[in-house]
């Protein structure tokens, strides 16, 4: 199922684009407004998901670089041992494994991860996420990836 591999790749070329044009286009912590609800807001994260750790002193740029570089290595196993047939699977993995990569890419090369979309979410009562913390292209192709990979532990199940 490494045949798949090409949905990780251009993930990782449409992730790094499309950072690339925010650096270029938006000013740091500056959000533009695109529809309502939806900006536009570069962000550098040093951190990992929802900034965590991103004051941490400099350690975690290398230890989410290692981590992301192993869980890309364990990905590309899983999909070479996967079943033909099993394509469902085979996607969810190469979005993670896309994402990962990109996100890889900017803590190697700028030490950071490039975040710019933002969104409010005006429903909820609370202000915790509210707005959602900002995210890329990156982010999104590992959470779909992942909500398909829970998907298919159900789907799979066996009865007796």
């Amino acid at each position: 199922m490494l045949r798949w591999l090409w949905l990780s790749a251009l993930l990782l070329v449409l992730d790094q684009g499309t950072k690339q044009l925010a650096s270029a286009f938006l000013e740091l912590r500056q959000p533009v407004l695109v529809v309502p609800n939806f900006y536009l807001t570069l962000l550098h994260n040093t951190g990992a998901a929802f900034s965590f750790l991103s004051d941490a002193g400099g350690w975690q740029r290398w230890f989410f670089a290692v981590l992301a570089f192993l869980v890309s290595l364990v990905i590309v196993v899983w999909l070479a041992r996967l079943p033909q047939g099993s394509r469902w699977t085979a996607i969810a993995l190469a979005l993670v494994l896309g994402g990962a990569l990109g996100n890889l890419v900017d803590r190697v090369v700028l030490g950071y991860v490039v975040d710019f979309i933002q969104i409010y979410l005006p429903f909820l009562p609370w202000r915790i996420f509210n707005p959602w913390p900002t995210f890329n292209v990156a982010d999104s192709a590992i959470t779909v990836g992942a909500v398909m990979l829970v998907v298919d532990s159900f789907r799979h199940r066996d009865p007796g």
